[in-house]
């Protein structure tokens, strides 16, 4: 009998893994991080729901932290097996999973000699060699090609749009085949190409992010230099926490077009990530992934001024001109960022733009919803600044384009299971699937195992 289980990613938008087994033999879609609330984010430190040695393969959509950032610690607890994405998904995994765990241990080192956190010593989750050993296991795929996978299993990628790399996975096995969306792009986006469609599937796995929202039509771009002019008119700074992997590279390419049309005058726009910097150089070599021809996606990415190294980044942070600065991380979670906001959040004349989702339990939903404060590296920072949000710059599918992707199966699937969205998210786009297309949608439970 071949089964689905969700171990990450039921019922919340972050930590997606999802477990198909078949005659002992295990194969893992996705291995996402948990984050956001705190009872979220401590499932990242409970054992693993099944041996780790036991998992044949992985199989990643794309690198994303919660599809990708659990890689190390399943390498630190003994997976020895391949792992299979993408030649761009696997660059940009590179860049991912050595931040994070930089970061992991940054944090770690940052609290215990500051004393605020409750662990004595507090310790990383994994480190830069956890990382390191996970790159190394890493086994790139061509797109369009099947991958044989062993014990009678195929995989077949498509593109997904989303981010470099991004694609769907069209898994067989034993005479069923079950589609996985990763994360959906969106149709029409000026950078990413769309989604590509899948003509036939047995039980379709798909992402809900936005399942209960409809994007913005109004132009990014517009919207974005209105934000900035009215920053800079009362002398402020904006801040755009950003995700270093394909937000911070759509947001370049949105200032170089303002630019271009003689918009935003001499404002400057600082890059401060070195991951969004690495990240952006890989989008220009991988000039097949998405629509900008080399010239102009060289052209876009030297729109800011780089910043790598710490010293910089507080020069910057010191300067009392009008400026824009771009940092990760997406939803204010960790990074330089967490600086940026403790020294211009105090200040009625900055803003902090947000440009993507931003889940449960984040800082960035928090301001969102109009915290007066955030408590960043053990100090309660007061927020004065402008909060502002973008939603139309998101890189994710919105509740119809999702209703469009599904659109492109020719036959109707046995089911499809609803998953890596918040509940009403989830639950929405359950409705409507229900509703438009007559089909059989549930939304699954954590660790829920389903007979396929």
């Amino acid at each position: 009998m071949l089964t689905l289980t969700s171990l990450g990613g039921a019922g919340t938008v972050t930590g997606s893994k999802h477990l198909l087994e078949a005659d002992g033999r295990r194969l893992l879609i996705d291995c996402g991080l948990f984050q956001g609330l705190k009872n979220l984010r401590e499932l990242n430190w409970a054992p693993f729901p099944v041996p780790v040695q036991s998992l044949d393969a992985v199989l990643l959509t794309h690198a994303h932290l919660d599809h990708s950032g659990y890689l190390p610690k399943l390498v630190r607890d003994g997976f020895r097996n391949p792992i299979f994405s993408t030649r761009a998904t696997m660059e940009m995994a590179g860049l991912i999973l050595r931040d994070s765990a930089h970061l992991q241990e940054k944090d770690a080192e940052y609290a215990n000699r500051h004393g605020f956190s409750k662990h004595h010593p507090a310790l990383p989750l994994y480190g830069i060699r956890d990382a390191e050993r996970a790159l190394e296991q890493f086994e790139p795929v061509r797109i369009h090609e099947p991958l044989a996978l062993g014990h009678g299993a195929t995989a077949l990628f498509r593109r997904a749009g989303h981010i470099l790399g991004a694609c769907t996975i069209e898994l067989t096995w034993r005479g069923v085949t079950i589609a996985f969306s990763g994360d959906l792009g969106r149709y029409g986006d000026p950078v990413m190409v769309d989604p590509e469609a899948i003509p036939q599937a047995d039980y379709v796995v798909i992402e809900s992010t936005y399942g209960d929202r409809l994007h913005e039509r109004r132009d990014p771009a517009e919207a974005l230099a209105e934000v900035v002019e009215r920053t800079a008119a009362r002398g402020g700074t904006v801040i755009i926490p950003s995700f270093a992997v394909g937000r911070a590279q759509q947001l370049l390419y949105y200032f170089w077009t303002l630019k271009q049309a003689g918009r935003l005058g001499r404002i400057p726009v600082y890059l401060d990530s070195p991951m969004a910097i690495d990240a952006s150089e890989l989008l220009c070599r991988h000039s097949e992934d998405h629509r900008l021809p080399p010239s102009l996606c060289h052209a876009a990415c030297k729109v800011a001024t780089y910043i790598r190294e710490v010293e910089e980044s507080k020069q910057v942070t010191a300067s009392p001109m009008p400026k824009v600065i771009i940092s990760a991380s997406g939803m204010a979670t960790g990074g330089r960022v967490l600086h940026h906001i403790k020294a211009f959040g105090p200040d009625h004349r900055n803003t902090i733009l947000f440009s993507g989702f931003q889940a449960a339990g984040t800082r960035g939903q928090a301001m969102l919803q109009g915290a007066k404060e955030v408590k960043i590296h053990g100090q309660w920072i007061p927020v004065r600044a402008e909060i502002a949000e973008l939603p139309m710059l998101s890189a994710h599918a919105d509740a119809s384009e999702l209703m469009r992707w599904l659109s492109g199966f020719k036959m109707r699937p046995r089911k499809v299971f609803i998953v890596h969205g918040e509940p009403n998210a989830s639950e929405a786009l359950r409705i409507r699937i229900d509703r438009e297309l007559g089909w059989d949608a549930v939304v699954p439970l954590p660790n829920q195992t389903h007979p396929l």
